[in-house]
């Protein structure tokens, strides 16, 4: 039993001066209802979710898909829970907390997904250290108004506060949530994921470039980051056959990132999947809630972003 005892100990302690060797590497990713996560993982209903087309249950059965998500379910058919990558998100409810899995998005329960999924996969199997994802994020959201930064004058908009707000909570509380990877950290990057609200208002799309770039320079600068990597995705929704408002949204987040020092565009319309495929099929705007698609935005931002900061994968 004494055996047993300290060989548990000793693992624990190995396990914490692992984490201790290399600080923590926080990822912010921020914006709207695509990046709280809409990806259904397992509701199947007949009615309300097309049979389960779509569903990350079923899309990852293709056998052409195997090694795509063969990392994603142990042995036992369970989905992993990562013990090196953790995600942290406040939702109306609750504050969720944990080993990376999927369940990190507004909903109760571990039903949906969002691109930290495979994001957070893929910077966990390129970083040494542990990597810590603060999602910050709510639905309907414009950057005009509800996230407009201090540079584009005005009046600040309430969430880009409250984003702000909830990263230095994070951070703050990272000892206390998350023990088993200590205090010390260096932010790593921020991922932008939003677009949608903007387009349905004259003024908003026209300054909508504009303000990107404020709010991304506004928030290195708040986070003492100036040179911190920056991925901007796509407004991708519905694939290429777009209408114009949406073209001009997809325009502008690509010239925002060339404007940007150490930014990467994301482009994702090419993981548009038709509503028949999929299990939300009135919510174009969602992505038809297809866990393909907001697996394959975030194997694509993951990517970006190991390009970005030169890391291997």
């Amino acid at each position: 039993m004494l055996r047993l005892i300290i060989c548990f100990v000793a693992c624990f302690l190995t396990s914490e001066w692992m984490f201790a060797a290399g600080k923590v590497q926080v990822y912010v990713l921020a914006g709207q209802s695509n990046m709280q996560g809409q990806g259904v993982v397992d509701f199947d209903h007949p009615e309300y979710y097309n049979g389960g087309k779509g569903i990350l249950n079923n899309v990852m059965k293709n056998p052409k898909m195997a090694d795509r998500y063969s990392h994603i379910k142990d042995g036992k058919g369970e989905y992993i829970v990562r013990d090196d990558v953790f995600v942290r998100h406040v939702t109306k409810e609750e504050t969720k907390t944990g080993g990376l899995s999927v369940g990190f998005t507004s909903y109760p329960g571990k039903h949906h997904i969002g691109p930290e999924f495979q994001f957070g996969h893929l910077l966990g199997d390129a970083t040494k250290q542990p990597v810590l994802l603060i999602k910050t994020a709510w639905g309907g959201k414009s950057i005009y108004k509800d996230f407009r930064p201090p540079s584009s004058g005005g009046e600040v908009g309430k969430y880009y506060v409250q984003m702000l707000e909830e990263i230095e909570q994070a951070l703050s509380a990272m000892k206390d949530e998350f023990p088993q990877i200590g205090k010390n950290y260096e932010l790593a990057g921020f991922v932008w994921f939003q677009g949608w609200n903007d387009m349905f208002d004259k003024d908003a799309l026209t300054q909508y470039e504009d303000n990107l770039v404020n709010l991304v320079s506004d928030v290195r600068t708040a986070l003492g980051a100036e040179d911190l990597p920056v991925i901007i995705g796509e407004t991708g929704n519905m694939g290429e056959a777009a209408g114009d408002n949406m073209k001009q949204i997809r325009i502008a987040q690509k010239n925002a990132a060339d404007k940007l020092s150490n930014a990467a565009f994301v482009k994702t319309t090419s993981f548009a999947r038709p509503k028949e495929e999929s299990p939300n099929v009135g919510h174009g705007h969602h992505w038809f809630g297809n866990a393909e698609s907001y697996f394959l935005i975030g194997d694509a931002m993951g990517k970006a972003m190991i390009k970005l900061k030169g890391l291997r994968n």
